[in-house]
């Protein structure tokens, strides 16, 4: 047997949490465990599912305050993307960057 290793290439950083359809604490303990590791992990959406990134960032820095992470960066924007029917339209994103906070 052979695998066919035809897929492209993943452009997908490991401190980076897409977040989609999943239930919201599934990207909470997702995004805890990249912290754990990283000193700041992206937190990305887009389109409805951006006021569920905001929900994540917000359960990790209020709910789990003595952790010590903060929002250190937002970014917002808009994609164009090609929908089924052939037309292009305007899709909004999100990225949250949450890091540790400096004890300094």
């Amino acid at each position: 047997m052979s695998e066919n290793t035809t897929n492209p290439p993943s452009f997908k950083r490991s401190n980076e949490i897409f977040i989609g359809k999943k239930p919201l604490m599934t990207y909470v303990t997702a995004t805890l465990v990249q912290l754990a590791n990283e000193p700041k992990v992206v937190i990305k959406a887009r389109g409805k599912s951006i006021p569920r990134a905001v929900d994540v960032s917000q359960i990790i820095i209020k709910r789990m305050d003595t952790l010590g992470y903060q929002i250190s960066d937002v970014k917002i924007g808009s994609e164009s993307v090609q929908s089924e029917d052939g037309r292009t339209r305007n899709v909004s994103t999100i990225e949250v960057t949450v890091s540790r906070k400096d004890t300094s």
